[in-house]
């Protein structure tokens, strides 16, 4: 059964920077897009980012554009997501999630196949 594991939350200050990793098991990797998606406390379900199995696109939503960065290392079936000047309102629980689509539109819109347990990320004022 295909698993998506998520590390690298955390408790941190707003300013800071943290990374994400999501390693993925028993699962098509590196045919499949890798998205990132959280749920703040109280609030829908907000896609972050995407990026094609082949790293060749990427796709931000606007609130985290330009502090964010998705990648992938498909020979280590893990992807990652770096986050740079934290904000309180980042706080969230964050999902690797990952699509056999590499249409990252649909993927923001919540073409998923398979999602991870999540990992809890905690932006301090």
């Amino acid at each position: 059964q295909a698993q998506l594991a998520e590390s690298g939350g955390g408790l941190v200050q707003a300013g800071d920077s943290l990374r994400l990793s999501c390693a993925a098991s028993a699962h098509p990797f590196n045919t499949y897009a890798l998205a990132w998606v959280r749920r703040a406390p109280g609030k829908e379900r907000e896609f972050v980012a995407a990026i094609s199995w082949s790293s060749g696109s990427v796709y931000y939503a606007d609130s985290v554009k330009g502090r964010f960065t998705i990648s992938r290392a498909n020979a280590n079936n893990t992807g990652y997501l770096q986050m740079h000047s934290l904000k309180p309102e980042d706080t969230a629980v964050y999902y690797c999630a990952t699509s056999s689509t590499n249409r990252l539109l649909d993927v923001a819109g919540g073409a998923i196949r398979y999602w991870g347990q999540g990992t809890q990320v905690t932006v301090r004022t």
